[in-house]
């Protein structure tokens, strides 16, 4: 009776042992698992599918496990499973753990096309927009003509799987919204009569220069300009109108050209739609221009301005830092930003 009595006592603890060991077998993957749940998963269907791609032991043991542990709730996302997990710590892994997220970043001063390209190369974004064009964003938008511009310049976060629409949509939101901010607060007796209009200036300074503290000076600029009646005369306008036949090299021509709809050197007046995606500091700019009586400027090569107020002192600037000083080491753009 004894000897039994021990056989059973051993036969226990060799069965909470294996029971041990079962509970706490460990997961077969040697490297991180990338695993996606969707909407309505369920810890039933994603286990059999994680058993047959091999990394999980035992479908019905992680079930089983899930009951006793009241858990195995699953959030929509793609997550990274890392490895050295048993069952139980899986499932305490899986309510604690986020999403994987990806960026898409819409930059200040680039155009709507880029913007694209941006959204057609982002990692894990569904590209449920074909084709995606200005066009067919304009239609998405329910806006009618050029769109250029109204996507507002930021990194958007989303998680795998997430629409390219939905993306798209929130950037006209928030462009709606910072640009409705800043025309409340604006400063008063400006040249606009919508907050569009202000957009469009706004655009013209995000091109004309990328210094922060030159924005507000370049928009009193072009403001007192139209105010006085005066051409804007700005090249990037020209630019963007001469589309894809700008070829780096503006000429005469180029300036002259009368059916160029964004010849400011032709019209007294702002362009007809943004060139470029503006950011808030623009915006603002735009709507609380410098104050002063300059109404010229002239980049000296540094990518800094010298501002002028006639035209006798604009052309001597041009003199210096636009014919002289044009075969040294001339840049557009600032040192740190050209390096960038």
């Amino acid at each position: 009776m004894k000897k039994l009595f021990a056989s059973l006592i051993v036969l226990l603890v060799i069965l909470a042992a294996l029971l041990s060991a079962l509970w706490s077998l460990p997961m077969k993957n040697t490297q991180e698992v990338l695993i996606e749940v969707g909407q309505g998963d369920t810890l039933r269907s994603k286990s059999s599918e994680w058993e047959a791609q091999g990394w999980l032991p035992s479908a019905a043991l992680l079930r089983m496990q899930a009951r006793v542990l009241k858990k195995g709730t699953l959030r929509a996302g793609e997550y990274m499973v890392p490895t050295g997990l048993d069952g139980p710590a899986f499932l305490d892994w899986l309510e604690a753990a986020r999403p994987l997220t990806y960026k898409v970043r819409f930059i200040e001063g680039t155009r709507l096309t880029d913007a694209i390209e941006a959204i057609r190369t982002a990692p894990r974004l569904k590209q449920d927009i074909d084709p995606l064009t200005p066009a067919s964003i304009a239609q998405l938008l329910g806006l009618e003509g050029n769109v250029e511009g109204m996507l507002f310049p930021d990194t958007y976060v989303y998680q795998g799987g997430e629409r390219a629409s939905a993306i798209i949509r929130q950037s006209y939101r928030m462009m709606q919204t910072q640009l409705q901010d800043a025309w409340e607060k604006r400063a008063q007796n400006l040249p606009y009569q919508t907050p569009y209009e202000a957009l469009i200036m706004a655009s013209i300074v995000e091109k004309e220069t990328s210094l922060a503290s030159e924005r507000p000076q370049i928009a009193g600029v072009f403001v007192r300009r139209l105010q006085k009646g005066m051409r804007l005369e700005t090249d990037p306008t020209v630019i963007y109108g001469l589309g894809s036949t700008y070829a780096g090299d503006l000429r005469r021509s180029h300036l002259q050209d009368e059916n160029n709809p964004y010849n400011t050197y032709r019209i007294k007046a702002l362009p007809p739609t943004p060139i470029a995606m503006a950011g808030r500091a623009a915006i603002d700019a735009a709507l609380h221009p410098a104050d002063g009586n300059n109404l010229f400027f002239v980049a000296r090569g540094d990518g800094s301005h010298v501002f002028s107020a006639t035209l006798d002192a604009h052309n001597a600037a041009v003199n210096e830092y636009q014919i002289r000083n044009r075969s040294k080491a001339y840049r557009s753009t600032p040192a740190k930003e050209a390096s960038q």
